[in-house]
């Protein structure tokens, strides 16, 4: 497969984007990989390198984007990049498979305004920014100076939702998840 096509899920933090692309990856392995983005943010929990993310360094990361290897970086948070690397694309595509994306909302649309009809964005919404902020806070993984950063960030996420292909409200999970697939089957069809 020389260029498959690109499944883009972003949301802001904390609206079920990850737990949804978790579970495309297992129904759908025969035809999806994930694509493992590159940041300069140190690996959270149990979170590996090569598996969940590239963590790199900053200067690292800034020499891979003057050497234009990236398909699209962002500086998401003040000193934190993200970025996906154009290699990490082709390597799935040549294992025969697409590309599926948990990606931010900056960035998923920017990868949908490059690879245009070979690529499905789709924006997970959350119930509210109420719950967004209930579930951000119940991981007890971020400082309460960077919980104040990720709300700040998701509110002015969420006015980005009518750019997206798709508008996939995620006010129950299982519901969520089951709409995802049939979303994916129907793109991959086409």
């Amino acid at each position: 497969m020389t260029q498959g096509k690109l499944i883009i899920f972003s949301a802001p933090s904390g609206a079920g984007k990850t737990t949804i692309v978790h579970y495309l990856l297992g129904q759908l392995a025969n035809d999806l990989a994930f694509s493992i983005s590159a940041t300069t943010r140190e690996a959270r929990g149990d979170e590996r390198n090569g598996i969940d993310y590239y963590f790199i360094s900053n200067e690292e990361f800034l020499h891979r984007i003057a050497k234009k290897q990236f398909v699209e970086f962002e500086e998401v948070y003040s000193g934190t990049f993200y970025g996906t690397l154009r290699s990490e694309i082709q390597r799935i595509w040549d294992s025969g498979k697409h590309v599926i994306f948990d990606i931010d909302v900056e960035g998923g649309l920017h990868l949908k305004r490059k690879y245009e009809e070979h690529a499905l964005a789709i924006f997970v919404q959350p119930p509210s920014l109420d719950v967004l902020k209930e579930r951000l806070t119940g991981r007890g993984t971020d400082s309460p100076e960077k919980l104040k950063e990720r709300f700040a960030k998701a509110e002015k996420e969420l006015n980005y939702a009518p750019q997206f292909d798709i508008i996939l409200k995620n006010y129950d999970l299982e519901t969520a998840c089951k709409e995802a697939k049939q979303l994916v089957i129907d793109f991959l069809k086409k």
